[in-house]
């Protein structure tokens, strides 16, 4: 048989290749499909914003009414929309009986619906209270040309704290009236889709399409447990998602009654990470990153590269790891940004399977710790919104994390954290480039004369390729993003291409790779890594000096160094 194309014969590339198929029909899909004269609609309130801006300092109840409408307008929300967000729906929320995900009978079905008529009914009243606050203290704005300043101060909280009590029962009253049922139908629509999109890789990569669809069912089944025990109102509460549940059952099994051979081939944990993260690659935008002005860039930027060379400095210096590549595989976990940084580096320094785990298992574990716990410092600190969203930002690893963490002080706070965390992420390709031209050229030669042979050639064979994937989808949507403007960008990728599909679809296929995690991992095969503790001291001292530095910077550069932009925030 002929030797396949180098393009379609390393895993790196098939994750390219898939991610990029993902995007492409979403952007065919839902710029085919966008909501029915849209441009007109986001002009008609441009407008409206423009006008109430112009009028009064502060962002007055139109100025609300038109925000809202425009956020509204989702390519999502068409038909096409529907369709993908059936496709790859998950279990919804449960509390005692697991079943109630997938059907409820018709006397809880009425017994939760009347629980939320009472919600709903309570949160109504509240706005209609906050929106009697909020008239009276705009109209006393008005009344006095908007010149008393303490009368602008007063009416531009009171009409935030009507907007914030609106979007409450807003909330309560969709989830009234969506599904709260995982279709089974659609669960296996997508499973057959999902395996397809895996298949040609599988054949060009030499491995049994067979073997593989018979293992991948078995991981995808325990995905939906994952997603189904994630799903538990009191979990979802203490932070405990699918993630975290994945590994969990994956462990359980591997290390009980064992992970059965015939599922051993459909545990391809980095290729489902690789191309989930090209997809990641596009909710990465340069002119997002900007926005946030050079005060978020230091944060990330400077602080991030110090903290992993000190790391590994420590690791290797002062405790004597062994191990190289699992002494920089945590560095830059904890560093970077999780998950993502870990897969990217170690595939640039060549570490061990186990080791990627163990970094992977310390990494999840300290993030579902200070996703709560950091944010409960900020408060009791009366530390600003900024700083805190800055400092949760620059410090949680996860991004899904670092959105719940930022969401629980304020929308500023959650706006600066997500976007910091966007602007960290643009170093993985960075980081990783980095990782390998360091060990295929100081680590991984045992002579002088090695050293000096090694050259481009050698670099680029360490170099994980998918990076380029992730860099080509920030680059092609960044662009994509400017020359459709803000309000279009919105309606057609945030809330459609990305929002509607390529989101969801990364979220599977992290859950199938924590899965993977799980099954191919055994306590056994990690207990030598434990070796007196060094990987835990190394994540607990590294993630010390990153929350202190991290505080450090985003203090002085968003409060020293550039107070006008932070004002402006």
């Amino acid at each position: 048989m002929k030797k396949p194309h180098f393009l379609i014969s390393h895993e790196d590339y098939w994750s390219i290749w898939i991610g990029g198929f993902v995007l492409l029909i979403g952007l065919v899909l839902f710029f085919r499909n966008a909501p029915k004269d849209y441009v007109a609609q986001h002009e008609k309130y441009e407008t409206i914003q423009a006008t109430e801006k112009a009028k009064a300092p502060f962002k007055t109840m139109e100025w609300y009414d038109a925000f809202r409408s425009k956020q509204k307008i989702k390519a999502s929300s068409e038909p096409v929309g529907k369709f993908f967000k059936k496709l790859t729906s998950k279990p919804t929320s449960w509390n005692s009986n697991p079943l109630e995900s997938f059907y409820k009978s018709s006397a809880r079905d009425e017994a939760d619906k009347k629980e939320l008529i009472i919600k709903l009914a309570n949160a109504v009243e509240r706005t209609k209270m906050q929106e009697a606050l909020a008239k009276e203290a705009e109209s006393k704005a008005a009344k006095s040309n908007y010149e008393n300043n303490q009368l602008n101060i007063e009416a531009e909280t009171a009409v935030e704290q009507w907007y914030r009590a609106r979007d409450r029962a807003d909330k309560i009253r969709k989830k009234s009236k969506a599904s709260n049922h995982f279709k089974i139908g659609w669960m296996l629509l997508w499973f057959v889709i999902l395996s397809m999109l895996f298949l040609p890789g599988i054949f060009y990569l030499g491995k049994k399409r067979s073997a593989f669809a018979k293992g991948f069912a078995f991981v995808f089944l325990i995905a939906i447990m994952a997603y189904l025990f994630g799903a538990q109102v009191n979990m979802k509460a203490m932070g405990i998602g699918y993630a975290a549940w994945a590994i969990i059952l994956g462990l359980l099994i591997s290390n009980t009654i064992g992970t059965p051979e015939w599922a051993k081939p459909a545990l391809q944990t980095s290729w489902f990470i690789k191309t989930g993260l090209v997809l990641l690659g596009a909710e990465v935008l340069f002119n997002k990153v900007l926005a946030i002005g050079l005060p978020g860039i230091f944060v990330a930027w400077v602080v991030t590269p110090i903290v992993l060379i000190s790391t590994y400095w420590f690791g290797q210096k002062i405790l004597k790891i062994k191990s190289k590549t699992l002494n920089m595989v945590i560095s830059a976990d904890m560093s970077v940004c999780g998950v993502s940084a870990a897969v990217a580096t170690a595939a640039a320094c060549n570490a061990k399977k186990e080791e990627l785990t163990l970094a992977i298992g310390l990494s999840m574990t300290f993030t579902s710790v200070m996703m709560i716990v950091l944010p409960m410092i900020i408060k009791a600190l009366g530390m600003p919104e900024v700083l805190g969203g800055a400092w949760i930002g620059g410090t949680i690893d996860a991004t899904g994390a670092v959105v719940a963490a930022g969401e629980f002080l304020g929308d500023k706070a959650l706006s600066v954290a997500a976007t910091i965390k966007m602007i960290q992420n643009v170093l993985i390709g960075i980081i990783a480039f980095g990782v390998a031209v360091y060990f295929t050229t100081k680590v991984d030669v045992d002579s002088t004369a090695e050293k000096a042979k090694v050259g481009l050639s050698e670099i680029w064979k360490r170099f994980p390729k998918f990076i380029l994937g992730f860099i080509g989808a920030s680059i092609l949507f960044t662009l994509i993003y400017i020359s459709l403007g803000d309000n279009h960008a919105y309606t057609l990728i945030d809330q459609g291409v990305i929002g509607g599909l390529s989101k969801n679809v990364r979220g599977w296929l992290f859950c199938l790779a924590f899965v993977s995690i799980g099954l191919s991992t055994n306590f056994v095969e990690l207990k030598h890594h434990f070796s007196g503790g060094k990987p835990l001291i190394l994540y607990v001292v590294g993630q010390t000096f990153n929350l202190l530095l991290t505080l450090l910077m985003a203090y002085i550069m968003f409060y020293l160094v550039f107070p006008n932009a932070t004002a402006n925030l």
